[in-house]
């Protein structure tokens, strides 16, 4: 048997082929986007711990273009609602999407807000906010960007809201799976009963045919 770990949860698939009726369709189980414990893993880990504190930012959009027409392709990124941007220090680099509600699927949600892209803040400056899921935790970035020279200062805060919500995302999608495995071996034994009355009953019937009857025995005696 093949075994696939997913945090709690244990799905073991068989590699025989099974008949439909005790068949599972793991393809439903749906990996949980974020850990267990997020917030630990926001506070504890090394990188979440550098890119929380504020940290040089650069637009890396279009680095093979003339400045004047990446500053012209970042300005028109961020009102579309999304940017590339990377922080110095630790090199890491994040395609940014600036949407009102980062979670829908409504298109009508994807249009950035003033919330998420300021331009009116700070004169030459436009400050951005972003909700997302990095290494399994539910963070917020918050920064700004000079307009002219395309850098300025970032970092990423704990998102203690969708933190909620994705974790009670998590909780259901593992008690669908364990529902499902339950029913699976349930399914299972039920299957393996009727196999082994089958077969009690094949080795009965041909107990019986090789069994001699009752009256070719008294006729071999006369």
């Amino acid at each position: 048997m093949d075994t696939l770990t997913a945090c709690d949860v244990t799905l073991v698939v068989p590699t025989q082929r099974l008949p439909s009726s005790v068949f599972i369709r793991f393809e439903e189980y749906t990996m949980p986007r974020v850990v267990p414990n997020q917030k630990e893993k926001f506070e504890s880990d090394e990188l979440f711990r550098k890119l929380s504190r504020e940290c040089e930012v650069r637009y890396t959009g279009f680095r093979d273009r003339s400045l004047e027409e990446r500053q012209v392709r970042f300005q028109t990124g961020c009102r579309e609602g999304h940017s590339e941007i990377a922080f110095i220090g630790t090199g890491t680099n994040l395609h940014l999407q600036f949407a009102a509600n980062a979670w829908s699927d409504n298109k009508a949600d994807k249009i950035p807000t003033k919330e998420f892209v300021d331009f009116d803040k700070e004169a030459g400056k436009v400050h951005l906010r972003s909700q997302f899921i990095l290494n399994g935790v539910c963070v917020i970035y918050k920064g700004w960007m000079d307009l002219d020279r395309l850098d300025g200062v970032g970092c990423l805060e704990f998102d203690v809201e969708r933190a909620q919500v994705e974790d009670a995302n998590m909780r259901d999608a593992l008690e669908q799976t364990q529902r499902r495995l339950r029913e699976f071996e349930e399914r299972q034994r039920i299957h393996r009963e009727e196999l082994e009355r089958r077969a009690e009953a094949e080795a009965e019937a041909r107990r019986q045919t090789h069994e001699p009857s009752p009256s070719g025995t008294s006729s071999s005696n006369d």
